[in-house]
């Protein structure tokens, strides 16, 4: 198991990779009320692109030889790897791609767009969108980027797991949202080799367990049915080798409510100033209910996006 995993020099190397286009991004804290001061946020929403995802599509995009880069990339994503991707192209001067779902956020279309991508739209789950973009890629010789099964996806996530342990000290728990798996891979990867008594503890939605079930079943499981606020974490099946990692490397994965999701972005806005959509907000939900006032040591959530539908984010927060 641990021969498969991503290494620390791994992670490394993608933070070389990717310092002139990735920011690292701040840690601060998620309230100024005393009884959160142990909870800190760490806020990838203020990354370029508007979420972590440039980390890893930076760090694959940037390694593919010139001939292949001439002939353009592609990806399939609910929006925010697509986004990520097509910048990473863009600033590398290649094509892009991005099949998206029917139902993708206006604001996450109009991302890719924006950065120069073409955008498709097929079905509504990750398997539709990866079946088109797998053959619109054989159709035009482009090199799929995948959104999270892969070493140098989860390598470049995984330098927002270094940048946690050298900016926070005592560092406790690392909460951290649960989609495909790449976040948490490389988070884990970067956390356990360098500070190996840190817990990490997935959060993923009660509508879309698909990180649970695998980890109950033994191996990687695809659900029948998701249904989620948090658009960016409806993935129906982990990846096999972010599995392996969250496996080994993991310490525990919950879920949230949508409502737990909706409150943590109330609180994002209101104490902390962050604008996070639902997948942004989902590893806060569960630090706020696991680590409540009174609880000890040093505790980070992830803020992943902030990609997040205007009028979505207004009723949230007008909500009574």
């Amino acid at each position: 198991m641990l021969g498969v995993l991503v290494t620390l020099d791994e992670i490394h190397a993608a933070r070389r990779r990717i310092a002139g286009a990735a920011r690292v991004t701040p840690v601060v804290a998620a309230s100024s009320a005393g009884q959160w001061a142990h909870l800190l946020l760490k806020c990838e929403s203020l990354q370029r692109g508007g979420a972590f995802k440039l980390r890893g599509a930076f760090n694959f995009v940037s390694q593919l030889p010139a001939d292949v880069g001439r002939r353009g990339v592609i990806t399939y994503s609910s929006g925010n790897h697509g986004q990520a991707m097509a910048l990473a192209a863009r600033d590398l001067g290649m094509r892009a791609v991005v099949v998206m779902p029917t139902t993708a956020p206006a604001v996450k279309v109009d991302g890719a767009r924006g950065y120069g991508a073409e955008v498709r739209f097929a079905g509504t789950t990750s398997i539709d969108r990866k079946l088109a973009a797998e053959a619109l890629a054989a159709e035009r010789g482009m090199t799929i980027v995948p959104p999270f099964d892969d070493r140098d996806i989860i390598a470049g996530q995984g330098t927002c797991g270094l940048e946690i342990v050298e900016q926070v000290e005592g560092l406790t728990t690392v909460y951290v949202p649960v989609g495909g798996g790449g976040l948490i891979s490389g988070v884990a990867a970067a956390v356990k080799q360098v500070s190996p008594s840190t817990r990490v503890v997935g959060v993923e939605p009660v509508g879309a367990p698909k990180m649970t079930r695998s980890l109950a079943a033994g191996a990687p499981t695809t659900l029948d049915r998701i249904d989620s606020i948090a658009d960016g974490l409806l993935a129906v099946r982990p990846g096999d080798l972010t599995f392996a990692h969250v496996k080994a490397l993991v310490d525990d994965v919950v879920t949230v409510t949508d409502d737990e999701i909706r409150e943590a972005m109330r609180m994002l806005a209101r104490d902390a100033k962050l604008v996070a959509e639902p997948s942004g907000a989902a590893a806060l939900a569960g630090a706020l209910r696991l680590a409540p006032p009174g609880s000890v040591g040093v505790h980070v959530a992830v803020v992943s996006g902030g990609n997040v539908d205007p009028a979505l984010f207004a009723s949230v927060l007008t909500a009574p």
